[in-house]
């Protein structure tokens, strides 16, 4: 199933962090496969390349952070490169899509980028959806040598660069940061267009801008993810008055699991807000989604939300 579609995705974090070395990550391999099996729409998968020692900025929405947020893991904690670890999940699966929530993409030079997602999505048959974002830690743009502060022209300018070099097949290119021509790169993303990119961010001109530019999906970022509803409202508002519009992009939802009394999660519950969310605009309602680390109870758990998602959708 493709993204933009009408008809309502359910996607899940495949969790590509942990606090201490787990020795192997074949459970994150066998979850991806269980995940495939039981009919998950999409995997998405977190992005940090280095980590600097202020990660207490993360709860702070003024450098891109997240009011109230904490980080998973500490500074040494255990994080996976999202695009090598979705190689390989494009290997062991034939169906479900492969997300990035999100990709810090300005951290990669362009040029590199477009070659490794166009291989990832000829590879997978057109299974990648790119997700990215500017962030919040400024020490990661540091240790690329990037400029923090100019973050997001520096990813405007990575997405044009992506999108010349997926839809020309001799390409040119210009801007204040990069400059080629007569430029030849092969093969080409397997989707019409290119990888889809969803633009992750607030509710503000530039982003929607950004949207109405590059996107094809937009990830709610801050207040607008937690008050959905409204800020798919104001959202829509300011793409049009960009020239644009929402109909037809694909919208991430985040659905809050609802604790059972028992312990657990009671499906019933946590899917009785999916109704609302499809009638305000969202497409892809996404749910972390706490699995075994054994395939065949992690395969139960996926097939259970699997089969109440679509309850609430039928």
């Amino acid at each position: 199933m493709s993204q933009g579609t009408a008809v309502p995705q359910l996607s899940t974090t495949l969790v590509n962090f942990r606090e201490e070395d787990p020795g192997s990550w074949r459970f994150l391999l066998d979850r991806a496969v269980a995940a495939d099996r039981a009919g998950i729409d999409r995997l998405v998968v977190s992005d940090h390349v280095v980590y600097g020692e202020n990660t207490d900025e993360y709860a702070k929405p003024e450098v891109g952070g997240s009011k109230g947020g904490k980080q998973p893991t500490t500074v040494d904690g255990q994080w996976l490169e999202p695009l090598t670890l979705l190689s390989v999940v494009a290997g062991i699966t034939t169906r479900v899509r492969l997300g990035t929530n999100i990709l810090l993409a300005s951290l990669r030079r362009p040029v590199v980028l477009a070659k490794t997602l166009s291989t990832l999505d000829v590879l997978s048959d057109g299974r990648v959806d790119l997700g990215v974002g500017v962030g919040w830690q400024r020490e990661e743009y540091d240790a690329a040598g990037l400029s923090f502060d100019g973050r997001g022209k520096l990813l405007d300018h990575t997405l044009s660069v992506l999108q010349t070099l997926w839809t020309e097949k001799r390409a040119s290119f210009k801007d204040g940061y990069l400059e080629f021509d007569a430029i030849h790169q092969m093969p080409k993303p397997r989707q019409s267009g290119g990888v889809p990119i969803w633009v992750s961010g607030t509710t503000n001109k530039l982003v929607a801008r950004r949207i109405v530019q590059f996107g094809s999906g937009w990830i709610p970022w801050g207040d607008s993810a937690v008050d959905i509803t409204t800020g798919i409202a104001q959202m829509r508002d300011l793409v049009e008055a960009a020239g644009g519009t929402l109909d037809g992009k694909a919208i991430v939802g985040n659905l809050r699991p609802v604790k059972a009394t028992t312990g657990g999660v009671d499906l019933a519950a946590t899917m009785a807000a999916v109704p609302e969310f499809v009638a305000a605009g969202v497409t892809d309602c996404r749910m972390p989604i706490n699995v075994s680390d054994d395939a065949s109870e992690a395969f139960d758990t996926y097939s259970a939300t699997v089969e109440a998602f679509r309850a609430a959708t039928a």
